[in-house]
């Protein structure tokens, strides 16, 4: 029940007393009560003419960083002597000082300013709603609008710096890099013994082979090193992401973020496809530019429902055959057959797999029956993983509680066909 309502209903009755039982008293004690409303609603605002602009300190942050925000209202219309301002946030963000939430008396053609900072999850938002709610001195009227204001946000995923990650592809492009092209021409390491040529430096001449064959001179070849097309897939479905209220997703993003940043950093041009809630693509590109292309993308990105790699399209035009994928999920043996799909197609594939088996046992107690079903699951697990690498797919078993950059990376810069971290 509202106070005007009560107000008004108790000036009623007391008038209607006073009346029926003709008590000057009475009605004189409903006095106050009828100066009180008419008061109160003769100063009760009718409308709110507001500008409302929103400054932030920036508009893209790390995971754990911290943004100020900046609140300006300008009042263009009349006194306002109580206006409760709230700067509506999505859920994700948190208020870490301060408070998005004002009451402030604003009279007519003044203003009001404050600040506050927050902090979020991996995510996209959109910072484009405030409210205001005007309140009379004695609270029995009020009136309360939305106003647009600008504003968004970038929380981008963490960027591990990778020193490296060897990839061979048997396709290379035409402009020079790090990875081996198995070509003959300008390199450091040795490739092959060929026929003296003009222009040749005297320092390449194999001198050995030229003793052994006296007819002629001998030069070093060296393997070429150029840069290569990379195709990140980065496996979104829930089903193999989420257990129960847990989810291994974010480390699936975390080590797609830094896969894309060496590769880009390496000079060769990076895509990367989502498969999840929505098939994504980040269209291949170089540098700097693409390296933000694709921490904004990852940031927009939630699982979603989609149950298998079934309709998996790499078009050609982007990603010729025996270029290299990357595959960054935690995988199902129903993906045996797509993978092996890709990999009969000529691609070079890599599987980075944050191990789920590992990531559900964190959470439960340790016990004998919780030790015999993880030997189960990890064995049925390791058969699938073989199978892998039994067609030629290189796989890197990540265990999450163990650090990427330092740990699984490691491995990758072996060159094995199947590797473990952390077992």
């Amino acid at each position: 029940m509202s106070r005007t309502f009560s107000a008004s209903l108790l000036a009623f009755l007391m008038i209607v007393i006073g009346l029926v039982f003709e008590s000057a008293f009475v009605l004189a004690l409903a006095l106050p009560i009828a100066v009180y409303l008419l008061v109160g609603l003769w100063k009760s605002p009718e409308s709110l003419d507001l500008q409302i602009t929103r400054s932030m300190s920036a508009e893209r942050i790390q995971l754990d960083e911290e943004i100020t925000v900046t609140l300006t209202v300008v009042n263009n219309g009349e006194d306002l002597d109580e206006v409760l301002i709230e700067d509506l946030l999505p859920g994700r963000l948190e208020v870490t000082e301060g408070s998005n939430r004002r009451l402030v008396s604003i009279p007519a053609g003044g203003s009001v300013a404050w600040t506050y900072s927050l902090r979020g999850k991996r995510g996209y938002y959109m910072l484009h709603t405030v409210r205001a709610t005007a309140l009379d001195l004695f609270g029995l009227g009020s009136v309360s609008k939305l106003f647009d204001t600008d504003g968004q946000l970038f929380v981008l995923p963490p960027v591990l710096r990778l020193r490296r990650v060897s990839i061979r592809p048997r396709r290379t492009r035409v402009y020079s890099g790090t990875i081996p092209a198995r070509q003959g021409g300008p390199g450091v390491e040795f490739f092959d013994v060929r026929e003296y040529q003009m222009g040749d430096s005297s320092r390449s001449i194999n001198w050995r082979v030229t003793a052994r064959h006296p007819q002629g001179l001998y030069s070093n070849d060296y393997e070429q090193e150029r840069v290569v097309d990379v195709g990140i897939i980065l496996d979104g479905r829930r089903h193999t992401n989420e257990f129960g209220s847990r989810s291994i997703f974010e480390h699936s993003v975390m080590a797609t973020a830094a896969l894309a940043d060496v590769f880009l950093t390496k000079g060769n041009r990076v895509g990367v496809l989502f498969y999840g809630q929505q098939i994504h693509w980040t269209m291949p590109g170089y540098g700097k530019v693409q390296s933000e292309r694709i921490l904004h993308d990852l940031s927009r990105l939630e699982p979603g429902e989609w149950q298998e790699f079934t309709e998996l399209y790499i078009p050609k035009k982007l990603f010729p055959s025996r270029s290299q994928l990357v595959v960054v999920s935690p995988l199902v043996p129903d993906d045996f057959r797509t993978l092996a799909e890709l990999r009969s197609k000529g691609y070079a594939v890599l599987v980075v797999s944050p191990d789920p088996v590992s990531f559900e046992e964190s959470r439960l107690l340790a016990s004998s029956s919780v030790k015999m079903a993880r030997r189960m699951v990890h064995m049925k697990r390791e058969v699938f993983l073989r199978r892998l690498h039994g067609i030629g797919i290189q796989v890197l078993d990540w265990d999450v509680s163990l650090p990427f950059e330092k740990v699984a990376v490691r491995e990758l810069e072996r060159r094995q066909p199947v590797m473990r971290s952390g077992r």
